[in-house]
């Protein structure tokens, strides 16, 4: 994931001019235009099913779609979907080409310090995917070490096969790319979402199955928005937690994975 750092090489004459234009520009919480424009802008892939997708209709649909138009109506304005690739959607936030991401944000550490999130509507957790003709049982991370283990680039399950040592990590642009390989024996596993492997088996048509569930690839999504916003975060939980009591997030995890992925694995 590109993080953008912003440059501070300014004169001191310049300084007091910056620092006014900075704090105009924070002035506005985001909740403010946002009511104003009446639209709520939502960043997304739109080639992620089974979250965010292009349908027969050429309409788009999924799960995160679903949530974010619920979101957008708890907030009283409309949806506006704008599709990015993921390798960029973060600097998209950043730069304001959308008010708010939502496409199965993982919250990390290190996302929070450029970025706000809501509260969580979705819990996962890391998995791997094995060929089905493969009698050996990856059940962690330390089964893989002098193994080849396929990710995607830019993903956290990247950043979390590389924490452990002894892995040769292999990075692709996406699923397609390192299931083919899986199945052609180039890598001996993958790694994906729990609530992908099933959809990516079932999609792929080739000779794969689900693997062990990795410990320690817990998984938290929220929806992420700029710094500095405190309006409308609280607006953004506002609207999540009446989705939550009054079932709807319930019933479109369901609708969309056959049980419900909202809650903690504790039920909490």
């Amino acid at each position: 994931m590109t993080w953008f750092q912003a440059g501070w090489a300014r004169t001191l004459i310049a300084a007091p001019l910056l620092a006014l234009t900075m704090a105009g520009a924070h002035a506005a919480d985001l909740l403010d235009s946002v009511k104003s424009a009446g639209v709520l802008k939502i960043g997304l892939e739109g080639t992620y099913p089974p979250f965010g997708y292009r349908g027969p209709s050429n309409q788009l649909e999924g799960f995160d779609v679903d949530v974010a138009r619920a979101v957008a109506g708890k907030l009283g304005v409309k949806p506006e979907f704008v599709t990015t690739e993921w390798s960029g959607i973060i600097a998209g936030l950043q730069a304001g080409k959308f008010d708010v991401i939502v496409n199965q944000v993982s919250v990390t550490p290190q996302r929070r310090q450029v970025l706000d999130f809501s509260r969580p509507y979705v819990y996962s957790a890391a998995q791997l995917i094995q060929r089905k003709d493969d009698k050996r049982e990856f059940r962690s991370l330390e089964d893989l070490k002098g193994k080849k283990l396929g990710v995607s680039l830019g993903s956290n399950y990247n950043d979390l096969a590389k924490s452990v040592p002894g892995i040769d990590v292999r990075t692709y642009p996406g699923a397609p790319e390192y299931l083919r390989d899986l199945a052609a024996q180039r890598v001996d596993a993958a790694l994906n979402d729990r609530l992908m492997v099933n959809y990516l088996i079932k999609t792929s048509n080739l000779p794969l199955r689900p693997g062990g569930v990795v410990r320690g690839g817990e998984v938290e999504v929220a929806i992420p928005f700029r710094k500095d916003n405190p309006k409308f975060a609280q607006a953004i939980d506002g609207a999540l937690d009446s989705l939550r009591k009054d079932g709807t997030l319930s019933r479109l995890a369901v609708k969309w994975f056959g049980s419900d992925v909202t809650k903690p694995a504790s039920g909490t």
